[in-house]
């Protein structure tokens, strides 16, 4: 059998979860060790040392990083070196005072994965025997084509490809995620991307939708009840958490749980344990959680109709969709797809292809996709020209009545879609693309007012400002 081999990078002074790290590992009828499949060997190195020499030497399967003081300095460093390996063994930062920003900070410096205090020796076992039995998983390479891959999505705009090109990166850690976006936009296929992409794709993908949930029964849907345990309660449920165990649990329109579920939704997350309602007994539960909102999630945080400290906790990598109507180079790409799907051999005309483009879809893909059905069921022809292509009654109003507002809108739209590829090419640093833009950065700021466009989700990534 296999031995794995961890190799700890503790602080100055010691951290007293190394010595019962230590202590759980030599222990050879530990549970969560055997569990692994392999015996664990453990080598401690006291502050950042040299690193390099105790890697190459050691050859570690994985790297534990006690992060704070020099080492959290140094993160990147270690990371760098690990790189330069010939077997690059995954980097995991313990973080042992500090909360989500900390987490982002060690993700950025290249960590594959993170854990946040308080730091549990059963817990950092079972992420490490995460992280020693994940099998590595690409991306299909259909992806730069913009054609449709096993997830289903497709898009070639720079600020949709970008969101695509992080999920291997996302799937690989355990982290929480806030998709956000419009409604039609992609956001339940990015979160079963993150699942069929990650260690737990084997285990279940449950999706829960929170806004079609009454009130009254959304405690004993998530944390599930035993029987008798209210009125209507025939029979005993294990909640929707439990169902996915080992897996994950999509939590989309998250902002209509009702503030009271929002409190203990925020336990669990914490402490990573649920209690069925009529039942005194708590249950260790491993999921890992992935939520979805539009984007007036921050409106419902800012008016206290969500919790900020719930909000932060789900929002440790948060993925931000755009609208159809800010990729509109995605649109024949998602109409042919769809005319594919649904109608084989049937093909659009150049006309109604002009037509797709100049409405603002306020439904999004989900709107695209019922429309090119609809146009294939109606239409006598294989090929269907625009006028085959039925709309929303306002929008066969466009173009605008007039040149000049036909012109403002057409400007409108380029000068959106121009300043968020230059954000997206310089990680939303403003004076770089104002540079790139030949504007002054005052000048280019105020495109970026005009057009409400949040500079903050192009830095994520690098953390520029």
């Amino acid at each position: 059998m296999k031995t794995q081999r961890i190799l700890v990078c503790d602080a100055e002074p010691p951290n007293e979860c190394v010595d019962s790290l230590m202590a759980a590992i030599k222990d050879g009828n530990n549970h969560l060790c055997s569990k692994s499949g392999a015996d664990m060997e453990m080598c401690v190195m006291r502050g950042v040392g040299d690193a390099r020499a105790a890697i190459t030497t050691f050859k570690p399967d994985v790297i534990l990083l006690l992060l704070e003081g020099s080492v959290f300095a140094r993160t990147g460093t270690i990371v760098d070196i690990a790189e330069s390996t010939s077997a690059r063994p995954p980097v995991v930062g313990l973080i042992v005072e500090g909360g989500q920003e900390e987490a982002r900070a060690v993700l950025r410096a290249g960590a594959d994965d993170f854990i946040l205090p308080p730091l549990r020796t059963s817990e950092i076992l079972i992420r490490v025997r995460c992280v020693l039995d994940r099998k590595t998983r690409r991306w299909p390479a259909t992806r730069d084509a913009g054609s449709s891959n096993a997830s289903g999505i497709i898009g070639k705009s720079p600020a949709f490809r970008r969101e695509i090109e992080r999920l291997p990166r996302i799937a690989g850690c355990d982290a929480s995620v806030l998709i956000s976006g419009e409604t039609g936009t992609g956001k339940e296929l990015f979160a079963r991307a993150i699942h069929d992409l990650s260690p737990r794709a084997s285990r279940p993908f449950v999706p829960l939708n929170c806004g079609a949930i009454p009130a009254e029964l959304a405690e004993s849907e998530l944390f599930g009840h035993e029987r008798g345990a209210f009125t209507g309660a025939h029979a005993r449920s294990r909640g929707m958490i439990r169902e996915a165990d080992g897996g994950t649990l999509f939590l989309d329109e998250v902002t209509s749980l009702p503030a009271s579920l929002q409190v203990k939704l925020l336990r669990f997350l914490q402490e990573k344990e649920v209690r069925p309602l009529g039942n005194g007994s708590l249950h260790r539960v491993n999921v890992r959680v992935i939520a979805a909102a539009d984007r007036g999630i921050d409106g419902e945080v800012r008016d206290g109709r969500f919790r900020r400290d719930l909000y932060y906790r789900l929002n440790t990598i948060p993925i931000c969709l755009p609208s159809l109507r800010e990729r509109r180079e995605d649109i024949p790409l998602l109409a042919r797809y769809f005319l594919r799907r649904f109608g084989g051999e049937a093909t659009f005309s150049e006309n109604a292809f002009e037509k797709l483009q100049r409405y603002d879809w306020p439904g999004n893909v989900r709107e695209l996709e019922h429309v090119v059905e609809r146009s294939i069921v109606l239409s006598s022809s294989i090929k269907m020209r625009g006028l085959d292509v039925t709309l929303p009654q306002t929008a066969e109003e466009t173009p605008p009545k007039g040149f000049r507002a036909a012109k403002l809108r057409i400007i409108s739209q380029f000068e959106r879609s121009y300043v968020e590829d230059l954000l997206v090419v310089y990680h939303g640093n403003i004076s770089r693309a104002a540079r790139a833009a030949g504007k002054n950065r005052r000048a280019f700021w105020e495109l970026i007012r005009k057009h409400g466009i949040t500079v903050e989700k192009y830095r994520e990534e690098t953390g520029e400002k």
